[in-house]
Parts: C-alpha cells; structure tokens; sequence
C-alpha cells in the first residue's frame, strides 16, 4: 500500500471523502489515503511543491497569481462545478428577484464564497463596483481560546446570514443548504436563481514535479476518487449511513441530516472529473480580482486532464455506470441536483419547516474557507 497524504481546505470536503474511503475505492488501487486533516492555503501552497503532501482538496482561487510568480501548482481533476443556492428575503420585503435589489444591501461571509457572491450578481447586472448593490460581510466567527477555563461562558457567535436578513440588518444573501433550510424555517422567502459555475469544493490538486514523477500513483488515486463518486452516487444508503456516522467535525449527524446533505451533493458530482470551462473561467475571473498577477496566466495553464481523459477514453468510468449517466460528464446530474437542492417539500422525505431545528449538524458543500463546514 502506498501512503499518501490528501488534506483538505474546508471540512465540508468530508462528506465525499470519508464515503469514498469507506468504500474502499482508494484501498483497491493500493493506496492509504490520509484524507482526514486540514490544511491552510498557505500552507498547502509550501507543503505541495516540496512533495510533503502529494495532494490538496482545493486552493481554487489563489493558484493563478502564484503560478506567475514561479508556482508548480496543478489541477488534475474536478468533483463540484457549480454553486446551487438561492436568495433568501423577508417576506414583506417586495422583492420577488433579481431585478429589485438595485440600491439593496446583500449579506455574504468568507473569500471565496464573497468573490462567488460579488460575480454572480455582476453577471446579473448587480455590479457592487458600480454601487448597484452594496455588500455587507458577516463576521467572523471567533474561536475559543485553548486556554478558557471549564467553566468559562462561551464565545457569542456571530449572526448566520439569514439571521442578517431576518433582522433587517440586509435585505438578502445568496443561501445554500441547509442556510437556506434554516431560512426558510425561519419565515423568509426563497427565491429560485441560476445555479453559478464555479470550481469549488474538492479539486484534485498537485504539483507538477510529483505527477510527472509519479503517474501511476496519480492514475490510481484518480480511479479511486471516481469509483468513490460512483459508490455515492449509486448507493445513497450505504453512502448516507457513513455520512452520519463519519461527520463528526461539527458534531454527530443524524439520519434526516445525513440524507439532507447527500442530496445536496450527489446529483452535482461529476462522474469523469471534468472541470467545465464556465466554471473555470468564473473562478479565473475572481483568481484576477483578487491578484492582478493572474492576468499573466492562461485560465487553462493550471489545468492537466490528460490523466482523466485517458481513463475516459479508456472507457473507465462508462463500464462503473453500465454507460448511463456518464457519458455526457455529469450534465444530466445538474439538473437532477439543482430539483433537490430547491425542494424542500415532503416528497423527497425532507423535513417540513417546523422541523427544521434539529438541523445542526448539515454541512454546506459550498463553503470553502478554513473556518467553515456548517452554515445554518
């Protein structure tokens, strides 16, 4: 068996890993993942060129702007290539969608998942720049400090985001499951947006010096990571029934959180890895806002997906699928995840509203900063 390291940068990412290790895809291809840490994007960006881990869950945005300053960074492959959300607001508010929140204050959180917010509603004509809108971030939340006595009272955490917008404090925030479970529990309206591409979540990445060193191992990881997409795609109650009993990181989940969470997650999976190129090019939009040095870098420079195309045309994937459902990279999967993720009805077993309190535990599969994995 080979060891090998694979950290991840939210622990939202474990909802996917701890299945597709329990599964025992990576075991197949000889291989002993240590998947179950975390790792700083600055770190990751120290630790990956030096061969100290061989790869990353993510650093989506940051990479471009290293890779013209000298970076071997690489992406080998893509699991998530949208965010699915919608716009949480008070129901006397008179806002019905897009169209009238010029002039409005909208509630985000994060790096990320603040560059997503600002250039999906760009893309809509909302360009915060132009003062069309105006952003108002949450607070951090703070952590306890190693050294609080037992008996000390706890840290206040900051308000959620629909807590902003209940509140008054914003007029809307763009939500994802379970925030807007917890929203709409709470009394505000949901209205349906566009999902916005995007790579996020768990992205397989690497440096350039271990892959050409190593392309077996990178051929091996790679199978397991898709047998394990397959295994939580096809098996949702074996998947589910690791999901409860493996999410610990922000306390143990329940049945009726760990459905809610697959659902989220297993129609938006992309079966061959295939990043898309909206994704790729909203993601190197934000990678240039946030570092002008990305200008200098070709969006695709990052990208190397010979190793997934070759399983593809090997017909690797379609034989795991009996070729259904992977021949067109996961399409069909997106609109599938795009019904669930917007239902919140009955029909697919989800909770009422009322029911809603016990929901702690969810995991937002769209949070990609370090001190994220619950929004509720």
């Amino acid at each position: 068996m080979d060891k090998i390291s694979f950290p991840y940068r939210s622990s939202s990412h474990l909802v996917l890993l701890h299945v597709i290790a329990e599964s025992g895809a990576w075991e197949k291809y000889g291989l002993d993942v240590n998947y179950d840490q975390q790792i700083s994007s600055g770190e990751a960006h120290r630790a990956v060129p030096l061969g100290e881990v061989e790869f990353v869950g993510g650093n989506h945005v940051s990479t471009y702007g290293r890779r013209a300053r000298g970076d071997s960074w690489v992406y080998l492959g893509q699991a998530v290539n949208q965010v699915s959300h919608q716009l949480a607001v008070r129901a006397d508010s008179e806002i019905n969608g897009l169209a009238d929140l010029k002039g409005k204050k909208i509630g985000t959180h994060g790096n990320h998942p603040s560059l997503n917010d600002w250039l999906f509603f760009k893309q809509h004509g909302l360009d915060s720049d132009r003062d069309d809108i105006e952003f108002v971030k949450q607070s951090k939340r703070k952590k306890e400090p190693a050294d609080a006595a037992p008996d000390a009272a706890p840290t206040q955490r900051p308000p959620w985001l629909w807590e902003l917008v209940r509140d008054r404090v914003v007029d809307a925030a763009l939500l994802v499951p379970p925030a807007s479970l917890f929203a709409q529990a709470g009394g505000l309206k949901l209205i349906d947006v566009e999902p916005l591409p995007m790579i996020h979540f768990t992205t397989v990445s690497s440096s350039l010096g271990f892959v050409e060193k190593h392309p077996d191992i990178v051929e091996r990881f790679l199978k397991g990571l898709i047998e394990g997409i397959h295994f939580f795609k096809t098996k949702p109650d074996q998947a589910i029934r690791i999901i409860r009993d493996k999410s610990t990181k922000r306390g143990q989940m329940n049945l009726e959180q760990a459905t809610i969470t697959h659902r989220s997650l297993a129609g938006i999976l992309e079966p061959k890895l295939y990043p898309r190129m909206r994704s790729i090019a909203n993601v190197y939009e934000e990678a240039v806002r946030q570092d002008k040095d990305a200008e200098k870098i070709n969006p695709m420079a990052l990208w190397d997906l010979h190793y997934i195309r070759r399983l593809d045309d090997m017909g690797f994937v379609d034989a795991l699928y009996g070729q259904q459902g992977s021949n067109d990279g996961g399409h069909a999967g997106h609109d599938h995840a795009h019904d669930h993720a917007h239902d919140h009805s009955h029909h697919h077993g989800e909770p009422a509203p009322a029911a809603m309190a016990g929901l702690e535990g969810v995991v937002s599969t769209a949070c990609d900063d370090e001190d994220c994995g619950v929004k509720h």
